[in-house]
């Protein structure tokens, strides 16, 4: 058997005298009828194990796609299960973990704000680094504007102490690997997501680390989230998202042509990168701001001048640009999400979002497998408490 029963109602007959021998011997049974409450599964959703379900939300979790993960378990484990049921078992799991994941938020938001968190006065030597971004997934939901697009907001929590860093021998350059992460997903509002975001933070070491790095490109409410949440974090604007948005200006300042505007911009980010902001704001208030470009290069880099100063970040060892959750966006939502012709309910992209950061952040085991092993066996335990009080 596969651990799932597709038939309620199904009976096992042994195939032959030596089966129909052990059968009578081990259990007292000349046939296995119903099969399902044989299997003490009759009770659990989906006629599946718990087992299996973990594996149906595994590979859910990892695949691109609802059908290659039933096509995943067809090769890995001989089993036949459809993409819709699949994905059904996904959202329930996906919910379970969820709903787990926002107990502990608003636990810890709740300690936060009340001060009851104690953090020692002797502080880990290294750094904490909390790095967070957007990315927009397509829903079936439609705003007031006419759009389906709905931002998820991911953060990404790493320690100095699980960086690997090396030399290349061939170029001399410096090189990194972020050895542990975990990441922390919500398709919701910066009031639900600060959050998680908070409980994962504290969960990876905030308050025991002697500096804590905020890595983020200048949005407001990441700014708001810092000084409600991580007041004592050094804000750092990434370098390489403040050096898109000068490319970008200058495309509309100076015209496409990448032989007329990258040579600006090339210079207005090295004089960034060297702390020297203000000579980039007077030579941006030489020129007419171009009425076509979307995004106020002086008004940003005004609004983050406490946020840009290289010099200082580099000489402490931290890190200036947020590739981390760059990558993150990709690797964790836009690879699963972002499929060509997907449009997600906001709730079951929630629960795949959900167990997609569980898959990445190597926590698997730690927070999905012992939470549905441990729900079914109480349910399990409770039944059997049942029966006996009834016998």
């Amino acid at each position: 058997m596969n651990g799932i029963v597709e038939i309620n109602r199904y009976v096992l007959r042994p195939n032959g005298p030596s089966d129909a021998k052990q059968l009578l011997d081990r259990c007292g049974l000349h046939a296995v009828y119903p099969l399902d409450e044989f299997l003490e599964i009759s009770d659990l959703p989906f006629k599946m194990t718990p087992e299996v379900m973990l594996k149906v939300a595994y590979w859910a979790a990892r695949s691109p796609s609802y059908e290659e993960a039933s096509r995943s378990l067809f090769d890995a484990y001989g089993m036949t299960i459809s993409d819709d049921r699949i994905r059904k078992v996904t959202n329930y799991v996906g919910q379970m973990v969820f709903d787990e994941d926002r107990k502990r938020a608003e636990e810890a938001y709740s300690r936060f704000i009340q001060g009851k968190w104690q953090f020692p006065n002797e502080k880990r030597r290294g750094v904490l680094y909390i790095e967070t971004d957007g990315s927009m997934i397509n829903t079936r939901a439609i705003d007031a504007c006419g759009s389906s697009w709905r931002e998820n907001k991911l953060g990404e929590i790493f320690s100095s102490d699980n960086i690997h860093k090396w030399t290349n021998k061939k170029t001399g350059k410096s090189q990194h690997r972020i050895l542990k992460r975990e990441y922390v997903g919500y398709a919701g509002s910066v009031s639900e997501f600060k959050k998680h975001l908070l409980a994962c933070a504290i969960r990876n070491g905030y308050g025991l680390y002697e500096q804590v790095v905020l890595l983020a490109d200048g949005a407001d409410w990441i700014r708001n989230v810092r000084e409600e949440l991580f007041p004592d974090a050094i804000q750092i604007l990434d370098y390489f998202h403040l050096c898109e948005n000068v490319n970008t200006y200058a495309k509309h300042l100076l015209g496409t042509d990448e032989n007329l505007y990258r040579p600006w911009a090339d210079k207005m980010c090295e004089y960034l990168k060297l702390g020297q902001h203000e000579d980039v704001l007077a030579e941006l208030g030489k020129r007419a701001r171009p009425t076509s470009c979307p995004i106020d290069l002086p008004g940003y880099i005004s609004k983050n001048a406490d946020c840009i100063d290289y010099p200082t970040y580099e000489r402490s060892g931290f890190f200036i640009g947020s590739g981390a959750i760059e990558s993150g966006n990709k690797n964790v939502i836009q690879q699963r999400l972002k499929q060509s012709g997907m449009r997600w309910n906001i709730e079951t992209a929630q629960q795949l979002i959900t167990l997609r950061t569980k898959y990445k952040s190597n926590l698997w085991a730690q927070d999905v497998s012992s939470l549905v092993r441990n729900r079914f066996k109480d349910n399990r335990s409770r039944k059997q408490a049942l029966d006996s009080m009834s016998e």
